[in-house]
């Protein structure tokens, strides 16, 4: 049925296209901008890259037919990665160097590729994740998209995403507004792409399509993950593998449309992930037995849990991880009118900072001189010269804690070299499994890397001290809603998704605000979202928002408890308690707050 319902959407699609549109686009005028990026899908993930298991024909399609970056680079997980790449500047000078605890925030004072493609009149559109910040002014309709369809947090099922959301027919936010949408969460992104881009062919668009998957949890229909478990990878990573071959059925969807309704020639597709491969971080166990793993226990059969180990391209590290394997990912670059096509590597040192620049300098965009950029156009490369981007060096860092620590799962990157954690030294060219450190006998090189590290880290430090602030109070957004999900609090005290809620876990933290307008205040408490319609335990609540603290009891069966309190204007602290006796005391993990209007 699934197929079916796909190929009526693109009928319906291509025939408003020909009604409409002339057969092909001009050869003139500005190109058209398609950035996918998929979550923990790695450099192995695809099978054009020697991976012998998965199947993703399409993605291995647009590989034949690209401009393929082979040494690009992100940051080792996802937000940070995604606010480089918006902006064009290192995740930490953004203020994002977590994915949880307040330090997935973005920065409001810093200019979006949405700003910058918007200001030059293009439509902006985003589809699927953003995990820069849930509320005003840090959502993505705040940062320069025109269009957004968008789950909660940094994936369905997280905290700050609807209670019921489980990757099928799900409830998800078009511009702000909660919508209900039928189908799998990732042909919906794909979907409203495409609608996206035929709701006005007389202007370019950037169309940012941002998937949620393959990241956990590994949902997909059984269609998907049946044909690794027949083959005995176990079901965690054959829902994993499952997932990827959705997003390769979907990418084989637009590629078809893009050629057939003519917008294809001058189009710049840009396909890329978010950090190094989740595959390794999946622990077979004795419940994780593949289809065929089950049928020979059933016929009384010896069984191991020995398990397809994924492919890393000899890779070391995943996910998470300061070494190559966590964030070397794969980029392919496609579009015809402007010659980058022919299924070429490219092997120069580039990163996600680059994409930004890159794609002002094709698209010929003016964009303000005080922008203060990290990244690099990419164009002299991607044009022939081979000798360009010989000499730069990249840094990448995994923090994922309150405040960043010196060297912390850093890794400093030449085209030949990796200094790793201040101490390793790797010939990345000579052993790309990262195995042998021979930083005794290039002391030399050491001393340079560890010099650029020094002046990278010294451009960081006033960041490290700021907060990113959530507005409340705003025409924009009122009431606003804060869950625990961006506490500032060490990361076992954050329950940042709906699994972690549902243990009701003994935590708390604070959230850093920025009261937009002062006036009269109403802020709730809850411990559910108020859909779930979750009793508070009997006790007392208390809140402090910057000086103004308030106290109140709260009654066995009470849903929520909330207070009112008259606020100033300005950035403040919010921290709330649940004291349910016992000891026992709680932060509401979930927060209304709701200005009042003066009558």
């Amino acid at each position: 049925m699934r197929p079916i319902l796909h190929l009526l959407t693109f009928i319906l699609i291509l025939l408003v296209s020909l009604k409409d549109c002339p057969a092909d686009t001009p050869d003139s005028g500005k190109p058209n901008i398609i950035l996918v990026i998929t979550d923990d899908q790695g450099y192995g993930d695809i099978a054009a890259h020697g991976n012998q298991m998965i199947k993703t024909p399409n993605l291995d399609q647009l590989y034949q037919k690209s401009l393929r970056l082979t040494n690009f680079h992100v940051d080792p997980t996802c937000a940070p990665t995604r606010s480089a790449l918006m902006t064009g500047r290192y995740s930490t000078r953004t203020g994002v160097w977590h994915t949880i605890m307040g330090r997935s925030l973005m920065d409001t004072n810093e200019v979006t590729l949405a700003e910058v493609f918007k200001s030059n009149g293009y439509r902006t559109g985003l589809f699927g994740k953003w995990h820069l910040g849930d509320n005003y002014p840090l959502r993505p309709q705040d940062q320069g998209f025109g269009t957004v369809v968008q789950h909660g947090g940094g994936g369905v099922g997280q905290t700050p995403d609807d209670w019921q959301n489980d990757y099928f027919s799900d409830t998800y936010l078009r511009n702000g507004k909660p919508e209900k949408f039928q189908g799998y969460c990732t042909d919906i992104w794909f979907d409203e792409a495409l609608k996206f881009i035929e709701a006005d062919r007389t202007k370019p668009f950037f169309a940012y399509l941002s998937t949620n998957a393959p990241h956990s949890p590994y949902l997909v229909d059984p269609e998907y993950s049946d044909p690794y478990e027949d083959k005995g990878v176990p079901k965690k990573m054959a829902a994993f593998y499952g997932m990827i071959t959705n997003i390769d059925e979907n990418m084989g969807r637009l590629l078809r449309y893009l050629k057939e309704s003519g917008l294809e020639k001058n189009t710049i597709l840009i396909f890329m992930t978010d950090n190094g491969t989740a595959a390794g971080l999946q622990r077979p166990s004795p419940e994780d037995l593949s289809k065929k793993q089950q049928r020979r226990l059933s016929k009384g059969k010896p069984i191991t849990l020995e398990t397809w180990p994924g492919f890393n391209a000899r890779m070391r590290g995943t996910k998470g991880s300061e070494y190559d394997g966590g964030h070397r990912v794969p980029c392919y670059i496609h579009w015809p009118q402007g010659g980058l096509t022919g299924g070429k590597n490219i092997n120069q040192l580039t990163a996600h900072i680059d994409i930004l620049p890159t794609l002002a300098d094709l698209c010929d965009l003016t964009i303000s001189s005080e922008l203060k950029l990290d990244g690099t156009s990419l164009v002299p490369i991607l044009t022939g010269n081979k000798d360009a981007l010989r000499n730069r060096t990249l840094i990448v860092h995994s923090q994922r804690i309150e405040s960043p620590e010196k060297w912390r799962k850093s890794s400093v990157m030449a085209e030949r070299w990796r200094l790793v954690n201040e101490k390793e030294l790797y010939d990345i060219q000579n052993d790309p499994g990262q195995t042998k450190n021979v930083a005794a006998e290039y002391a030399g090189v050491v001393k340079y890397l560890s010099a650029e590290y020094e002046k990278w880290w010294s451009s960081l430090t006033p960041v490290f001290s700021r907060y990113v602030a959530i507005g409340i109070g705003s025409r924009f957004e009122n009431p606003s809603h804060l869950t625990c999900h961006d506490w500032h609090a060490p990361i076992e005290q954050v329950p940042w998704n709906h699994q972690l809620i549902a243990k009701n876990p003994v935590a708390n933290g604070f959230w850093i605000v920025d009261v937009t307008e002062p006036g009269t205040y109403e802020i709730t408490l809850r411990c559910r979202p108020e859909s779930a319609h979750h009793p508070l335990k009997k006790g007392n609540a208390r809140i402090q928002i910057g000086d103004v603290k308030r106290e109140q009891s709260v009654s066995e069966g009470d849903l929520s408890t909330t207070f009112e309190v008259d606020l100033t204007r300005g950035q403040k602290k919010l921290q709330t308690w649940l004291d349910e006796g016992n000891g026992v005391t709680r932060g509401a993990f979930f927060v209304e707050i709701f200005r009042k209007e003066k009558k």
